[in-house]
């Protein structure tokens, strides 16, 4: 079954982490990847760039809008995202606490599935 594993970082992490430690973890999230890749769970992975540099587009009845960032003053941005492909969502639990991400963020963990049943 799929599950989204998305890696919520805090606000100007990335800045005060810049340099060689920043490496560091990159490289540990690299190694994490490809981890996940030969154990044949890894369907996907990608890091997102700043929420400033996001755009939010949505439909309503005024028509086509879109807005550039910053958007809302928040704590987190989500910086980055794992697709697994998990036997069950303990299996999806026991990786996120295995992800390198887990010590800097937060790991959210979400089962995919239809909006509407």
């Amino acid at each position: 079954m799929p599950y989204l594993l998305l890696i919520h970082e805090p606000i100007g992490q990335r800045q005060a982490a810049a340099g060689p430690k920043a490496k560091r973890f990159y490289q540990r999230m690299l190694r994490f990847a490809g981890e996940l890749k030969q154990r044949g769970v890894l369907r996907a992975v990608e890091s997102l760039t700043s929420q400033d540099e996001a755009v939010r587009v949505k439909v309503g009845k005024a028509g086509r809008k879109s807005s550039d960032g910053p958007f809302a003053e928040a704590k987190e941005m989500v910086g980055g995202f794992f697709l697994l492909d998990c036997a069950s969502r303990d299996e999806a639990i026991a990786i996120a606490r295995e992800c390198p991400a887990a010590e800097w963020a937060t790991v959210e963990v979400r089962a995919t599935g239809p909006c509407y049943t």
